[in-house]
């Protein structure tokens, strides 16, 4: 085991990119007047589009999986999708405050997780570094958290998309051992959308008849929070474990509730903004004391500055 800090600082800007991308995802919601399953199906859909060029690499590997790895893969989908239903869904009801910091969960079962599935090693500086930014991510959410009502309906549902995407995480540690980043994904983000069809189907949610800014909205989400973030936080489960790369998810109140208080009118306290940074040295000093796998960075990373990182061997 090694620290992270050997794999170089583009780790650390991949790690941050994907915090800053999927922060983006609560205000696109909150932009469209879709329905959130509707959203998230052709936010999927449109991520498999943009990813169509790029599969010819990788065609053999993808149609080479076995019965486990296509089970996994099928209920890593689901969960995924679950996740985005539920999350997508307290925005309607909640702040974006209040539906974020419950994210602030995801580590803690992804930890547990880790622990009995892959017999995970924790160190008190991790547990440290957790807590404090636990310890924020609450501050941020307080002022907001409302035990009644359609806000109560909101954060229970913000839970229960947390566990669902720990499933997913989960999941994908499994996966991701002896399947590439883009073959996973790919997959995975097809079986969510897929999923999404037949619930919207189902519930009779129209398929056409959208403006050309839904469409537009659609498309960010499929760029910024779903590329940028969750394929990047999914690339990053073959050099970080699960229980690190979701520590990301900590810095999502952060940023979500600056970009809320600066493009939707939602307020923000001092204490909030200071909350913020607090957050930001506790996920810093889990990430500095984390250990991971000494792999090094893979041919397909998406940033790798020269110098930066180990070279890959055979």
């Amino acid at each position: 085991m090694t620290s992270i800090s050997r794999v170089g600082k583009s780790i650390y800007l991949l790690f941050f990119v994907g915090i800053i991308a999927i922060s983006f995802s609560s205000i696109f919601v909150r932009w469209s007047e879709a329905d959130v399953a509707v959203i998230a199906m052709y936010r999927l859909f449109l991520t498999n589009l943009v990813m169509l060029p790029f599969i010819w690499p990788h065609r053999h590997e993808m149609m080479r999986l076995d019965f486990r790895q296509w089970a996994l893969l099928l209920a890593s989908g689901v969960m995924l999708a679950l996740h985005f239903l539920l999350w997508m869904g307290s925005l309607r009801l909640t702040s974006v405050a209040s539906s974020t910091v419950i994210l602030a969960l995801e580590p803690i079962l992804i930890l547990a997780g880790s622990v009995w599935l892959f017999k995970a090693k924790i160190n008190r500086m991790m547990l440290i570094g957790m807590g404090i930014a636990l310890f924020g991510s609450i501050i941020i959410g307080a002022g907001d958290f409302q035990v009644a009502g359609t806000a109560l309906k909101g954060d229970i549902l913000s839970l229960l998309g947390t566990m669902a995407v720990a499933v997913h995480m989960l999941l994908g540690q499994f996966l991701r051992t002896g399947l590439s980043a883009f073959s996973y994904n790919f997959w995975v983000f097809l079986v969510a959308a897929c999923t999404f069809a037949v619930y919207n189907l189902f519930m009779g949610h129209a398929f056409g008849g959208y403006a050309a800014s839904e469409w537009g909205i659609f498309l960010l989400l499929a760029i910024v929070p779903t590329i940028f973030g969750h394929y990047l936080f999914n690339w990053l489960l073959q050099y970080m474990n699960a229980t690190t790369v979701s520590m990301g998810v900590l810095g999502e109140p952060v940023f979500s509730s600056l970009l809320a208080w600066m493009l939707l009118g939602e307020s923000l306290s001092t204490l909030q903004m200071s909350a913020g940074v607090v957050i930001l040295f506790g996920v810093w000093i889990f990430i500095r004391y984390g250990k991971t796998k000494p792999q090094p960075v893979p041919a397909d990373a998406p940033i790798a500055a020269p110098g930066s990182v180990e070279p890959k061997t055979v």
